[in-house]
């Protein structure tokens, strides 16, 4: 294999964001492409059945794969996402509960609750940056379904430090040094949680998310350090807070294609899972993800050796038009009576949540964005001029108003917007 060189490869991933993968399959015209990357060896994968290879365990693993400022922002140093084999399903079986159908409704629940506390206190301000509000709404809703003791005014600290380890995993300079403090100082509080539970000295559900963190054992027997403990507690309250991205996406969709609106606040589960997904597909969340080679290995006539990296395209495969017809419309119609099939829609991983990588909190995410889609569309309020641009050099990417609205006593009557003056043309179609 001739590597496509990219030369500096970490400045055009900088540059070019979410469609840094998706124009180098395009300059080739495949479907997999074998470059360098930081001086290693890499394959890019798309496709369903690139998917299954990527998740099989004997040809990729994540051990070593995340770059340890991926750790200490976003997952943490321990977490489940860097292990293989044997430890990761016994670390996975922590995360199991979460793919229960009462444990989606349980957190609906709460998060629904504080949504419906909040709003009378927006109705008090002139403009309300949905991307921040609902950040603290989805913080104060699962810190109490996750059993997590927390004072009122604590809310707001940790739901700003919830974002800042989200918003500054995939850069450099402030926000990234912004996000590993704020994981430090998380970290720290909830391993001193985990160790004041333990000792009987603080109180939680039992059965809730923190009880189990605090009960589980490892595959070697041992219960997990407090630090890691604490990094796994994160790692099921850190991404429904960054549920936050969603719900400002679901605002914009709703503001771009207000045909949606009546059908999503009138209630009909069907449209509202329907909505969910395509906000999910159509707007840009996970760029790629990583692993190295078990073994030397061959996809489609490229060879990477074992410990190469080896991408799987994320964004490009939920807009690729050998999948999805008309990828860069936003119609949620698509999923009515067509659920989404697994190795196809793939914006927090593929494969079997149960046993593999994909993210275990999916159907919570869908869940939940299927609430407070509904709860949006029903509201009443406005949308002031502002900068509704949706840059894909940003990742993590959101509106970059943060999505402002301004309630109303009575819902006005919303017009289609023209796409060019609202959002970045490479928001829609890289």
């Amino acid at each position: 294999m001739r590597p496509h060189r990219l030369v500096p490869e970490s400045l055009a991933l900088l540059s070019e964001g979410y469609a840094w993968l998706p124009d180098l399959l395009r300059a080739r015209g495949e479907t997999t492409v074998g470059f360098r990357l930081l001086g290693h060896p890499a394959l890019i994968l798309r496709g369903p059945e690139a998917v299954r290879f990527f998740y099989d365990e004997a040809h990729v693993r994540r051990h070593g794969a995340l770059p340890a400022p991926v750790l200490s922002t976003l997952f943490g140093h321990g977490a489940v996402h860097t292990l293989d084999g044997d430890a990761h399903r016994a670390r996975k079986s922590l995360f199991l509960p979460l793919l229960e159908t009462d444990a989606v409704a349980g957190s609906a629940e709460h998060i629904a609750t504080a949504w419906d506390e909040a709003v009378p206190r927006w109705r008090e301000r002139p403009d309300v940056v949905l991307f921040d509000a609902v950040g603290r709404v989805i913080t104060r809703g699962v810190r109490r379904w996750a059993g997590v003791p927390l004072a009122e005014h604590e809310e707001g600290p940790l739901a700003r430090d919830l974002s800042a380890m989200v918003g500054g995993f995939a850069t450099a300079g402030p926000r990234h040094w912004r996000a590993r403090r704020a994981r430090s100082r998380q970290e720290q509080r909830f391993a001193d949680l985990v160790t004041e539970v333990r000792s009987g000295r603080a109180e939680t559900p039992a059965g809730s998310v923190l009880d189990r963190v605090c009960r589980h054992r490892d595959a070697d027997g041992a219960e997990l350090t407090p630090r890691v403990a604490a990094v796994e507690l994160l790692n099921v309250i850190r991404p429904t807070v960054a549920l936050s991205r969603f719900v400002a996406f679901a605002a914009h969709a709703l503001h771009r294609w207000p045909g949606n609106t009546d059908r999503l606040a009138s209630g009909d589960p069907e449209f509202a899972t329907a909505f969910a997904h395509e906000v999910r597909r159509f707007y840009p969340f996970a760029p790629f993800l990583g692993g190295r080679a078990v073994t030397d290995l061959t996809w489609q006539g490229r060879h990477v050796p074992a410990g190469g990296l080896i991408l799987l395209d994320v964004y490009g495969q939920n807009h690729d038009e050998r999948l999805w017809k008309d990828p860069y419309a936003f119609r949620p119609e698509r999923f009515l009576g067509h659920p989404p099939c697994r190795d196809e829609l793939i914006p927090q991983g593929g494969a079997d949540p149960r046993t593999g990588h994909r993210c275990p909190g999916e159907a919570i995410t869908v869940g939940i964005l299927e609430m407070l889609s509904q709860r949006l569309a029903a509201l009443p309020y406005e949308v002031p001029p502002q900068d509704l641009t949706i840059a894909l050099h940003r990742v993590p990417t959101r509106p970059r108003s943060g999505m402002i609205i301004r309630l109303t006593a009575d819902r006005p009557p919303r017009m289609p917007r023209d796409e060019e003056t609202d959002t970045d043309r490479r928001a829609v179609r890289p």
